[in-house]
């Protein structure tokens, strides 16, 4: 225990000793450390981003279906609201709620699009991008409210605005066509452009009123939930399965794969680009080392000369390098918490709102810095300068006492 003690405090005296040289190996190591924590905390806020999209845009975790209603999306497809929905006390359940979500043609005086006619509870909507609109004018006011909430966008492409009348033509459940003249009671600015679009929201109830024919009573097209812990995915899939057979059960992975598939591969990509950053830095690490090393030849022969054998030589050299390895990591993730914090705001990509939306993420991309993340750079970053200490350790080993008195 005194000898590490011994080579503790010698490590620690040629660290303080040479310090400009130390210096600059402490910055560079912070900047990289700094950099790829920032980078990564970007690259995990795009990862949640998406997760948060795929759930948020009316699909939740886990959404129940009729059977064929995916192919073929239709009130005939439907099923009763009086479906009740119940998971065990293990899975926590932030919200559920149910719609009716059918498509439909929208007519102003000028123009006629294709859109989502959606029917909501919107105290039920908080679990959906629905609690997220920013509405001109009124929202819904409950279940019952038969006015019309559309988006921005689409307000633009029909050239109408609040308190304007627009004809909604959808087909029922007897299969014919409903033709309904609507009051557009709010314009909706959504976090994202295509809502704007594509989503019409009206009341549920007032919406089952006029689309209800001679079949189902009180018919509902889907019901989403949304779990507290996204872990609990497959458990509760499995869970309301078995307890709705008769239901098309499905998770956000199965609705949305493309998302599902770019989501696992961030976790490869945060450390490719983690081992490609202190890849480079570990060769200008070792280059640095061994020049130290070599400039301490009669200091190292010295010691080799009073008794010190190879092996504690090497504890030494590995001990000066990781120090300086720590106290740049250290410097490094402070320097990345400052600058992830710097950016707590978000980085606003509305100019690429077309590009970003296509991947699926939001256009404010705020970093995301978790505590496992922080630890594992730190980890992995001084792991790799112990490994870049074996080199200028070799060379200090092939020191003698004879080769630092021809110096």
């Amino acid at each position: 225990m005194s000898t590490l003690v011994l080579l503790f405090n010698l490590s620690l005296r040629n660290i303080l000793r040479y310090r400009r040289r130390n210096f600059f190996l402490f910055a560079a190591i912070a900047v990289a450390v700094g950099g790829t924590t920032l980078s990564n905390s970007l690259i995990r806020g795009w990862q949640v981003s998406m997760l948060e999209t795929a759930v948020s845009g009316l699909t939740g975790h886990i959404k129940l279906q009729a059977p064929g209603f995916a192919d073929d999306p239709s009130l005939q497809r439907a099923f009763s609201s009086d479906t009740q929905i119940s998971l065990s006390q293990q899975i926590p359940v932030a919200g559920v709620t149910q719609r009716i979500n059918l498509p439909a043609v929208i007519s102003s005086e000028r123009e006629t699009r294709g859109v989502a006619l959606v029917g909501v509870v919107p105290t039920q909507e908080d679990i959906s991008l629905y609690r997220d609109l920013e509405i001109e004018g009124e929202g819904l006011t409950g279940a019952n409210d038969g006015r019309l909430l559309i988006g921005k966008a689409l307000a633009q492409t029909l050239q109408t605005r609040v308190g304007r009348r627009v004809v909604i033509i959808v087909q029922g459940a007897d299969g014919k066509s409903r033709e309904r003249g609507y009051r557009v009671s709010g314009v909706f600015d959504a976090p994202m452009r295509w809502p704007e679009k594509v989503l019409v929201f009206t009341g549920l109830d007032a919406l089952q009123g006029t689309l209800a024919g001679d079949g189902l009573r009180d018919p509902i097209t889907e019901i989403s939930v949304v779990l507290s812990n996204e872990g609990d995915r497959a458990a509760a899939a499995a869970e309301l399965a078995a307890a709705h057979p008769s239901l098309i059960v499905q998770d956000w992975r199965q609705m949305q794969p493309q998302i599902a598939e770019i989501v696992d591969m961030v976790e490869g990509v945060m450390v490719i680009w983690f081992f490609l950053i202190m890849s480079g830095l570990t060769f200008g690490l070792v280059n640095t080392l061994i020049a130290s090393v070599m400039q301490r030849t009669q200091e190292l022969g010295m010691l080799r000369a009073l008794g010190m054998n190879k092996r504690l030589l090497l504890v030494q050299v590995v001990l000066e390098c990781v120090g300086i390895m720590i106290v740049g990591v250290v410097a490094g993730l402070a320097l990345g918490i400052v600058m992830v914090l710097a950016l707590g705001d978000g980085i606003d990509l509305s100019a690429f709102s077309e590009s970003v939306e296509a991947i699926g993420i939001s256009t404010l991309l705020r970093p995301v810095l978790t505590v496992e993340d922080l630890l594992l750079f730190g980890g992995l970053s001084v792991l790799v300068g112990f490994f870049a200490s074996y080199f200028p350790a070799r060379r200090a080993l092939k020191i003698s006492p004879l080769m630092a008195m021809n110096r």
